[in-house]
């Protein structure tokens, strides 16, 4: 039998860091807010590395700004190819049918 996994919101994990920052003993915050320990440490070490970018949420990526930025470049220029493939192809039936 499948187990379901828990799935907690991004106010969640956001509120247990800090609240990991501010108290000592993580073990036992962990335990109070249900979940393990090497879980909040995760959390922590991915809001440390993403900032506010942290728990995106399902199937989205966790990047920094300057990858964010890379991506969308990568995606118009895709975008750009194509648009230009399709033209050149235009090209070339359109100066075959005129002959």
């Amino acid at each position: 039998m499948k187990e379901n996994r828990k799935t907690y919101d991004r106010n969640f994990k956001e509120k247990a860091v800090q609240l990991s920052y501010e108290r000592d003993n993580i073990s036992q915050l962990a335990k109070e807010l249900g979940i393990t320990a090497p879980l909040l440490y995760k959390w922590r070490q991915d809001y440390q590395e993403f900032g506010t970018g942290s728990f995106p949420g399902k199937g989205k990526l966790k990047l920094s700004p300057e990858q964010e930025k890379i991506h969308e470049l990568e995606k118009k220029l895709k975008e750009t190819e194509l648009e230009r493939d399709i033209l050149k192809k235009a090209i070339s039936i359109f100066s075959k049918g005129g002959r």
